[in-house]
């Protein structure tokens, strides 16, 4: 460094924190998630593992402005197994992606979270510290469309989502037929099809998402996000392992397509990882 240029270690405009804390939205709920769904390549498992947990899920998502809630899922060989349909548009072969970090970015925040996650991730890039061992299956931001709950008013929600124990989660993604028939999809289930489901069931709520697109400067190695228009994200938050359940989630498909609203194009089950360990990692394959 020659003399008077700035350590960007040292630069950290200190000054800017207090302005901006005083403007713009500033509540709990989650407006916006990110989901990312990641197949380790083989051999790799074990140093994927502790690259993600020890490094990028606090430099890349929990330590990033408005990020404020995060969880990361496994799918063990079993737990892939169970996943339908075997034709996925989301993932190929269907059981690619065993693992699925989900995170809550405050409403409102999009673009300012944006804006330094693709500055983050560009100099952890430069910087040595991106794991390039692994595919990105299913990987978007998405915005909050609705909640259902099983409970109405008890129970947690959805901003405790990620921070409660819950033991499995169920990934559903459905493909209205058409941009046009979204909005009657999110109906549809929001007011008949989950409420019926929930009944007396393991799961205390689905979170329902609509992708956005990835910005263009993003980093090269995520794909854009297909299914913008016409695609949702169900997120079941189960309060038992879904190998003790699953029955509960078949016919999923068969559900949605006998509306005639779209196609399920995934049903995925996860448990959630052990922070700080590699429970799991042996199971994968």
């Amino acid at each position: 460094m020659t003399t008077g240029e700035q350590d960007p270690q040292q630069d950290t405009r200190v000054e800017d924190y207090a302005e901006l804390a005083a403007v713009g939205p500033y509540g709990v709920h989650p407006g916006h998630a990110l989901i990312t769904m990641v197949e380790p390549h083989p051999g790799h498992e074990y140093a994927y593992n502790r690259w993600y947990e020890d490094d990028h899920y606090y430099a890349g998502a929990m330590a990033m402005p408005w990020m404020y809630a995060g969880r990361r899922w496994v799918a063990t060989r079993e737990l892939q197994e169970l996943r339908y349909p075997e034709k996925s548009a989301v993932a190929q072969p269907v059981t690619a992606g065993c693992y699925i970090s989900t995170y809550w970015v405050t409403q409102g925040r999009y673009d300012e979270h944006m804006k330094w996650t693709v500055g983050i991730n560009k100099r952890l890039n430069r910087d040595g510290r991106v794991y390039q061992d692994r595919t990105h299956v299913f990987t978007s931001f998405q915005d909050h469309a609705a909640t259902v709950y099983r409970d109405g008013a008890a129970g947690p929600r959805d901003f405790h989502a990620l921070d409660h124990p819950y033991e499995g989660l169920v990934v559903q993604v459905v493909d209205a037929d058409g941009p046009e028939r979204r909005a009657e999809l999110l109906e549809w289930l929001r007011s008949r099809a989950l409420p019926k489901r929930l009944h007396g069931g393991p799961a205390a709520m689905v979170t329902i998402f609509r992708p956005t697109p990835l910005p263009g400067d993003r980093m090269t190695y995520v794909k854009q996000v297909e299914g913008v228009d016409t695609r949702l994200t169900l997120l079941w938050f189960l309060q038992q392992d879904p190998r003790a359940c699953w029955g509960r989630f078949q016919g999923l498909d068969v559900e949605v397509a006998e509306a005639g609203l779209g196609r399920v194009e995934l049903v995925a089950p996860f448990v959630p990882t052990v922070p700080g360990t590699d429970r799991y990692v042996d199971q994968l394959r």
